[in-house]
């Protein structure tokens, strides 16, 4: 691979991979998954920092990469575990944060419009009650491991 190659590909990592914001929000760490290439749909996981002194809202998503996009959730009824549609959105407390992770709160892409490869990226906006808008670029990580589940396989 030609050094040029080489520093573009690290310059858009560094891209991807910086925090963004929408005046006291911090959006970072984001990351889409599908399971299998034919898949109709994907999540796209992330960190959210409100450095502000008001609990905002994470009020919507919206992507081309899907003709539905919703912020879900997974609660447990009767024992067994369902996603749902989050109406009122994702609180994010004032000075504090909340993590968009696998198995919990979640940006879910229903009916995609193209395939998602490992590698692949979209552009994804976030919507904020106080803060507005974050558009971002979100990298498709099929190999990534959720932490926690590292953390409990290592023990």
């Amino acid at each position: 691979m030609k050094l040029s190659s080489l520093l573009l590909v690290a310059c858009v990592g560094s891209f991807i991979s910086a925090p963004l914001f929408a005046g006291d929000v911090m959006v970072m760490d984001a990351y889409a998954r599908v399971a299998s290439k034919v898949a109709k749909s994907g999540a796209a996981f992330l960190m959210i920092h409100n450095h502000s002194d008001q609990d905002d809202r994470l009020i919507s998503a919206a992507s081309d990469v899907a003709k539905r996009v919703e912020l879900h959730t997974h609660l447990e009824e009767d024992g067994v575990m369902k996603m749902t549609k989050l109406e009122d959105g994702v609180v994010i407390p004032a000075g504090g944060m909340h993590e968009l992770k696998r198995g919990g709160d979640h940006v879910m892409f229903m009916g995609l419009t193209r395939s998602l490869e490992h590698g692949d990226m979209f552009e994804l906006t976030l919507t904020f009650e106080h803060a507005g808008n974050v558009i971002m670029t979100v990298p498709v990580d099929l190999e990534r491991q959720d932490k926690m589940s590292a953390h409990a396989h290592s023990n």
